[in-house]
Formats: structure tokens, C-alpha cells, sequence
């Protein structure tokens, strides 16, 4: 049985893999849909991140696939119902990078609200901004908003509660009387009044139809001048353009993005207009939130470890 890698794995998982199946794995397939094509044609695995599209199209050149595994755990990159029309499992990787995202949550929110991130170039210039600096603020007694309240929304939450922070959040799929949010010490908000209340905001819903701009330019309106907010989920949840606004007109403290609508960031987007006119509270990666070394060694030994025992029973 064949599977097909057309992103970065973990060498030791691919090694894993090919002890039993026979693996095509080239981190730079992705970017040759030709080759990637004429591999996927006799595949009947194939795992993936966040770049390789499983559309129609895909799938349509690889007539013998059986699994899908997601190095991940977004699925907005992979055409669910069509997958489910062929009979194609779709593996995600749940769990897997949690404690990865969680950590850059609350390590962006800890420089957002202490103002220092950018000094370093100013004090080794002989700039002693010391006045603008010591007007930071403390992470303890600050309410954390988050919307989306799955495994990595509780995550989070537990991190934040460990420094101090109170936590709100918000999630219609999960009912007032639920017990999690007596488990968790977590108030439930509605989201807009969510928004209002909190002093950071984290986003940690999927990218659907329903979240597409869930941020936009009325609900960044109800928060707080001096709140910031944190967008690990997907770009479409913010309107970029009206988070750009807020920021260049001070109606929001700042800004950490990992995620964004088009991927690479295009370098005329009003984001990046934002840090060329030397605007120094937003923070922009390249959606690397979940990948660390120690989430890059889970996420693959998950998807190899799931993907492999799937793709033997549909064998046997």
C-alpha cells in the first residue's frame, strides 16, 4: 500500500511508516501539482497540512485513496463532503499541537500587554524610552476572552488561569448548563458581550461559512481601546482590513496574527502597510503557532500511528 507525504513529516514517523507501506515522501511535492498528480495515482493514503488542497480536483487524479491525514487539525483545506462521498476517512490531528498554540496564545498576549516587544533596536540605539515602556501592563487580573472553547480554548484558559487571569468565553455549540464550564471555572459570554469585556481576546474556531469575518469592523467596534487580540484559528475569522483600521486609529491595543486570508501574507495588504508606517503593536508569524519541535513529533507520530491502522483495516 502506498502513501504519499507532500509536506514536511517528522523523519522518525515517515521512517515508521515505511516499515509497512510504501512512502513517496517529498516535502516540496506540494508545489508541483504535476508530479504530485502522477504519485497520487496509485496512493491509497495520502497526509497533508494545511497547503496541500484535497478538492474535487485532487481527488479526481487519485481514484485509490483511502485516507486522508490531516498533520493538523484544520480541515478547511480538504473537501469533506467529497471525501465522504468516496468513502475516504479524514484523519485529523486532534490534540496533537494544542499545547503549542497555547503557549503562543499566551505568550503574545504577555507582550501585547506589556508594550515591550519592539524595544530592543530602540535601547540598543541609545533611545532610552523608559517612560512609554513602564506603561505596560501586567498579565494577573486581566480578563482573557475565548471564542471557541474546544480543546485548545481550554487549554488556554488553564494557562491563563495559572497566571493570574480571569476567563470568559464563547461558544454556541456548547449549552449554558454544560458541565464544562463549571469544570473549568469558565464564565460563558455571549460573543459580542464577550468582546466588550475582555482584555484580550483568542480565536479558536474553525473557518466556516458562519466564522467568516465573525470579527468584522462592528464587532472589533465593542472591544476595548486598550484590548489586543489574538488570531490563531484562520485568517477569514478577521477582516483584516477593519483590524487594520482599528489599530492605525487606536480604537485596539494591539494585534497578534499567526493566520491570514491569502497565505503568504501579500506585502501590500494593510497589515503590512500598518508596520511600514513603524506601527509597533501587532505581531505577524507565518501561521507557525502550532509547530514546534515537540508538536511537529506528536502531530506526525499521531497521523502516522491513526493513518496507518486505517488504512490497514480498509485492507483487511
Amino acid at each position: 500500500m502506498k502513501i504519499v507525504v507532500p509536506e514536511f513529516m517528522n523523519v522518525g514517523a515517515v521512517d515508521q511508516l515505511r516499515q509497512q507501506f510504501d512512502v513517496c515522501f517529498d516535502p516540496t511535492l506540494v508545489d508541483r501539482p504535476a508530479d504530485l498528480a502522477a504519485q497520487l495515482a496509485e496512493a491509497e493514503g495520502l497526509f497533508v497540512r494545511n497547503r496541500t488542497q484535497v478538492n474535487a480536483g485532487l481527488l479526481a487524479v487519485a481514484p485509490r485513496l483511502r485516507v486522508v491525514g490531516r498533520l493538523g487539525v484544520g480541515l478547511d483545506n480538504i473537501d469533506q463532503p467529497a471525501c465522504a462521498a468516496r468513502g475516504i476517512t479524514v484523519i485529523p490531528a486532534v490534540g496533537a499541537n494544542a499545547l503549542a498554540v497555547a503557549e503562543y496564545v499566551i505568550a503574545t498576549t504577555m507582550l501585547l500587554l506589556r508594550g515591550v516587544f519592539a524595544a530592543t533596536a530602540e535601547t540598543a540605539a541609545g533611545r532610552w524610552s523608559r517612560t512609554p515602556l513602564s506603561r505596560g501592563r501586567e498579565t494577573s487580573g486581566k480578563t482573557l476572552g475565548i471564542v471557541g472553547f474546544g480543546g485548545i480554548g481550554r487549554l488556554v484558559a488553564r494557562l491563563a488561569q495559572g497566571l493570574g487571569m480571569r476567563v470568559v468565553a464563547s461558544d454556541a455549540a456548547i449549552a449554558e448548563n454544560d458541565p464544562v464550564w463549571q469544570a473549568t471555572n469558565v464564565a460563558l459570554r455571549p460573543l459580542e458581550d464577550l468582546l466588550a469585556e475582555a482584555d484580550a481576546v483568542t480565536l479558536h474556531v474553525p473557518l466556516t461559512p458562519e466564522t467568516r469575518n465573525l470579527l468584522d469592523a462592528r464587532r472589533l467596534g465593542l472591544m476595548r481601546p486598550e484590548s489586543v487580540l489574538i488570531n490563531t484559528a484562520r485568517g477569514g475569522v478577521v477582516d483584516e482590513r477593519a483590524l487594520a483600521e482599528a489599530l492605525r486609529d487606536g480604537k485596539l491595543g494591539g494585534a497578534a496574527l499567526d493566520v491570514f486570508d491569502d497565505e503568504p501574507l501579500p506585502a501590500g495588504s494593510p497589515l503590512a502597510a500598518l508596520l511600514d508606517g513603524g506601527f509597533n503593536r501587532l505581531i505577524l508569524t507565518p501561521h507557525i503557532a502550532g509547530l514546534t519541535r515537540e508538536s511537529d513529533v506528536r502531530v506526525s507520530y499521531f497521523i502516522a500511528e491513526k493513518g496507518a491502522e486505517a488504512l490497514l483495516q480498509t485492507k483487511s
